[in-house]
């Protein structure tokens, strides 16, 4: 599936995951299993997170601890994909 098609897709999708101020360490598991079950998700980085980062280097970061790849990212929302 081409990436376009993956982010016409994503857009009717609900946030499924948050990341808070504890960063991504307790989300990591949630996302990888959220994955397995879907191959598309989206993830909504709390400004408490970001903590001097970018949601491009966040989102990017939580795509390769749970092998995955960064569709897009728009505001402080990522869609990865599996």
């Amino acid at each position: 599936m081409d990436e376009q098609e993956l982010r016409k897709q994503a857009h009717d999708l609900d946030v499924t995951v948050w990341v808070g101020k504890g960063g991504l360490d307790p989300v990591v598991e949630e996302v990888s299993d959220q994955l397995a079950d879907r191959d598309l998700i989206k993830v909504k980085f709390l400004r408490a997170a970001q903590g001097g980062t970018t949601v491009e280097e966040l989102a990017a970061e939580l795509a390769e601890r749970t092998d995955a790849t960064v569709i897009e990212t728009r505001g402080n929302t990522g869609v990865l994909y599996r």
